[in-house]
């Protein structure tokens, strides 16, 4: 049941080639006095552009710009509005976004006050502008994107559910999900901040091998014999850790950072990739127990052919994602 479970799930995003799909992004920056730059990038999807887009408040002209074109994977779109007044209290809508499962993230740039940063989504696809953005509206902001990509991201919540199934003990296992939290912590800020820089094709087809190499530890395990991710997991998961930060860092620069608030919105979004995490361990554990006691009357990972099964569908589901994402390097 849990294994037919996670194929289906897991497979059924292999066209989103295992990670989240980006949210959308809008920046209206004041140039003088009534006017304003905007720049618009939404999500790619199938090859084209998702159907929303963005609609500025009443009083500015153009409300809406010109047809995107495709770039780096979204499609981008830019014009300049003429706005009869001050944005605050008029209404930024996203049309569209209620039929879809995305955010959209809005920064507005005024001359003579803060950046504020809007979170619109499926539920909410329209907000007011506020005359001031307090820092935890920022802070809200990005601990919801951070939440929700983690939620997203399948390839990271299956090297996750992958560690589940390796580690049976439960202080390794906490010792082992600690590191990995460490780890990417330190190369989501690092990479965000520009320290450090890699192509963002090789580090997702490193995140799929990471999930491959798991799964090949739990093929290879045998009782009475650890190997060296069960024996010493934090010195594994922190090592792919690092590489899984600079997957979360790619993200992050794609939806933006508020210039006048980089370390709170960077701490509001891992703030956000751990509580999405924990979730997910303590519902994936859970699902996990209650399996257990219903069905067999023992721990369901303690039977070998259960773990064995689980370890060959993880690593071929891993292992599409590693081929498909070396293929793509030539596209990229």
């Amino acid at each position: 049941m849990i294994l037919a479970l996670l194929c289906a799930v897991f497979s059924a995003q292999n066209a989103a080639h295992g990670h989240a799909l980006q949210p959308g992004y809008a920046a209206l920056e004041q140039t003088g006095d009534n006017t304003w730059q905007v720049y618009w990038r939404k999500p790619d999807v199938s090859g084209r552009p998702m159907p929303i887009d963005l609609s500025l408040p009443a009083g500015c002209a153009p409300q809406t710009g010109p047809a995107p074109t495709s770039r780096e994977g979204a499609w981008e779109t830019s014009w300049t509005a003429v706005c009869d007044g001050p944005l605050s209290a008029g209404t930024v809508s996203i049309p569209g976004l209620e039929k879809t499962r995305t955010d959209v993230l809005v920064r507005i740039s005024p001359l003579e006050s803060t950046t504020v940063s809007l979170r619109l989504t499926a539920a909410e696809p329209t907000a007011i502008v506020p005359a001031e953005a307090g820092s935890l509206d920022v802070f809200t902001a990005y601990v919801g994107l951070g939440f929700e990509h983690i939620l997203e991201g399948w390839d990271h919540l299956l090297f996750l559910f992958t560690l589940l199934v390796l580690i049976r003990d439960f202080w390794r296992l906490v010792g082992a999900v600690t590191a990995f939290t460490v780890a990417h912590s330190l190369t989501l800020a690092a990479a965000t901040l520009g320290w450090i820089t890699l192509p963002p094709a090789p580090v997702e087809a490193i995140i799929a091998l990471s999930i491959v190499f798991l799964a090949s530890e739990i093929a290879l395990s045998k009782d009475g014999r650890a190997r060296l991710s069960q024996s010493a997991p934090w010195l594994v998961t922190f090592a792919f850790g690092l590489l899984h930060g600079l997957g979360f860092a790619g993200a992050l620069k794609e939806i933006g950072l508020p210039q006048s608030d980089i370390p709170l919105a960077l701490l509001a979004f891992n703030v956000g990739v751990e509580a999405g995490q924990l979730a997910f361990v303590v519902a994936a554990l859970a699902a996990l127990t209650v399996v257990s006691k219903l069905l067999l009357k023992g721990p369901l990972l303690a039977y070998r052919p259960v773990s064995l099964c689980m370890a060959y569908a993880i690593g071929s589901l891993s292992s599409f994602w590693l081929i498909e994402r070396i293929l793509s390097f030539g596209a990229a």
